[in-house]
């Protein structure tokens, strides 16, 4: 379930893997303070490592990891964790000692995981983006709202404060009416051609649960550790893992949620690989008196023209907002007005947004308290969906009409296998 990208952990021995089946000591209910959470954590290696730091004062009760390695380490961290392999015996064991559930595990297995502890009444912080398909997405913010469980997108770099100004800019008015966005990445992530080698699989991977809902195929490192993003099965590529953090900023400051068309253009489809290089087209429509917007992303060292046009800074990566009266050019950590002169003595208008407590203690406060997070899945879900509609154009291979309403690209019904992905039997949300 790990991210599974730390070196380190292939050299370890079989006999620090077999710690992984040690039984630990679980606080119960009437044992824990009641100013903390019980977490259980699905996926403990990498981003998961990091989530965990990001909730480590609460009381984490349960570890789960298909890496038996990642699963020893982290319980060096967490020693009164109980530790399991498979989260859905975890969640059957473990469900009412249980308040809130971390998923950091690869894509494919998000949904599972994430619908199974939602099921159960549990709160979910999932890594981004939240699905690996179109349909898990929309069924993943339904669920949590049948719920009523408080949920969190882990797109972390939404709590800094550059993403809080660059919203009051536009929301201000400061360029005017915008029509036209660009979000490029420089990330690439591609598999190349599907290993026909078989070697054996590592003592401390179960390779089977690794696989979870997807079609089985042999172990091979070309896909963990990490480097499963370059596969359909496993990953989307570069816009899978950086749209939901770029274009969280234009979702944000202009309210988009479902585009009416799709459209992309890349290199040739692989069969099993994800494209080294993405130009994906959306179109969203008016939001009340807001004008429609086109969207377009890049990746894989793609930029947008206008870059070099109007002679913008040299950034791998960034958004830019166009507008009637200038742009607005932001990254991470970054923001500028363009052209510079015409700003020249620019007065930024009030700070409105407030600080964030945190992306993780954002989540963690409102589990407790009944409060709401910036990043629900109310919201993420349509972040996510958009993102996946490009690779679902990118695969069908033409311009694709969106009703987010009945979930169908209206005029492409050959759409429909990229949109909703069949699961291994075993396996379901």
């Amino acid at each position: 379930m790990a991210r599974l990208h730390r070196r380190q952990f292939l050299k370890r021995s079989a006999a620090l893997a077999s710690l992984a089946y040690c039984a630990q000591i679980v606080p119960s209910r009437g044992e824990t303070a009641q100013s903390k959470l019980n977490i259980a954590a699905i996926g403990v290696g990498g981003r998961g490592r990091a989530n965990l730091d990001g909730v480590k004062d609460e009381n984490i009760v349960a570890l789960c990891d298909v890496d038996a390695n990642n699963l020893a380490e982290a319980a060096k961290l967490f020693p009164r964790a109980k530790l399991y392999r498979d989260f859905r015996r975890m969640l059957d064991e473990m469900g009412n000692s249980i308040d809130a559930v971390v998923v950091s595990t690869p894509d494919h297995t998000h949904a599972p995981a994430a619908a199974a502890a939602m099921k159960l009444g549990k709160h979910c912080y999932c890594e981004k983006p939240l699905t690996h398909c179109v349909y898990e997405a929309r069924y993943l913010a339904e669920l949590a709202a049948e719920k009523k469980v408080v949920t969190q997108i882990g797109t972390q770099i939404h709590a800094g404060d550059n993403y809080r100004r660059v919203v009051e800019w536009v929301q201000a008015g400061v360029i005017g009416p915008i029509q036209e966005v660009h979000v490029w990445c420089a990330a690439s992530y591609s598999g190349g051609d599907t290993p026909k080698d078989t070697p054996p699989v590592p003592p401390y991977l179960d390779w089977d649960l690794w696989l979870g809902p997807a079609p089985y195929r042999p172990y091979h490192p070309a896909y963990v550790p990490f480097r499963w993003r370059g596969w359909k099965d496993f990953g989307s590529g570069a816009l899978g893992d950086f749209f939901c953090h770029y274009s969280d900023l234009a979702f944000w400051a202009l309210g988009l949620k479902y585009p009416t068309s799709v459209e992309a253009e890349g290199p040739p489809p692989h069969p099993d690989s994800t494209p080294p290089w993405l130009i994906v087209r959306y179109e969203f429509p008016a939001r009340g008196e807001l004008p429609p917007v086109r969207l377009t992303w890049y990746d894989g060292g793609k930029r947008p023209p206008i870059q070099a046009e109007v002679k913008l800074p040299d950034w791998a990566s960034g958004v830019l907002f166009v507008g009637e009266k200038g742009m607005i050019l932001a990254d991470y950590g970054r923001r500028l007005l363009w052209p510079e002169e015409k700003f020249a003595g620019f007065q930024p208008p009030p700070e409105t947004i407030p600080p964030s407590i945190g992306h993780h203690r954002e989540w963690v406060e409102a589990c407790k308290t009944g409060g709401t997070t910036t990043c629900h899945f109310g919201y993420s879900g349509p972040l996510t969906e958009a993102a996946l509609l490009g690779m679902v154009a990118f695969r069908v291979g033409q311009k694709i009409n969106w009703d987010p309403v009945n979930l169908k690209a209206i005029n492409c019904p050959e759409a429909d296998i990229w949109i909703k992905k069949p699961y291994r039997e075993g396996w379901s949300l």
